[in-house]
């Protein structure tokens, strides 16, 4: 494995640990050249599925996309990197479930913001301002004003009370 610091060809393992479930091997490197560590992770190849984008065209699915666009929109946000990459791993399991050659782009980016929406609605209307083209401020009005509808009808919603009646 190649040093992301010094690019020198060679480094040795120092430690791996199983990730996500099983599905991804974590490993501590050292460069034996100028000795500083870095972390690789290493997964099998089991999700050979085209893409296919919004002009028609196809490309083969690349989980880095999914996780370029998850660390936009959660920057700043209180989410670590390990956590985002739980995410994206999450979508991926849900796309795979689906068990289809090709899938639409339009498919991944919704599964995207599902899955967002769930978690945190900050990060939700960065992705979907850039995924849904917002080309104008009454459209980040009008999706705004949907989370803050569906919050607000969650609060309102009484407890549901366990109380015995007196008689």
């Amino acid at each position: 494995m190649k040093c992301p610091f010094c690019g020198y060809p060679e480094s040795k393992v120092i430690d791996s640990r199983s990730a996500d479930g099983g599905q991804v091997i974590r490993r501590r490197r050292a460069c034996k050249e100028c000795g500083k560590r870095f972390t690789t992770f290493e997964r099998f190849e089991q999700f050979p599925v085209a893409v296919i984008k919004r002009n028609g065209d196809k490309e083969p699915y690349r989980r880095e996309k999914i996780l370029i666009g998850l660390r936009k929109a959660f920057e700043k946000r209180p989410v670590t990197s390990q956590q985002i990459e739980e995410i994206a791993s999450e979508i991926e399991a849900e796309l795979r479930g689906e068990g289809k050659s090709e899938i639409p782009s339009s498919t991944i980016g919704m599964t995207v913001l599902r899955k967002l929406k769930e978690l945190d609605e900050v990060a939700y209307l960065r992705f979907a301002s850039v995924y849904k083209e917002f080309k104008d401020i009454s459209e980040f009005q009008n999706e705004l004003g949907q989370l803050l509808e569906k919050k607000d009808s969650k609060e309102s919603k009484p407890a549901h009370a366990d109380t015995e009646r007196g008689e």
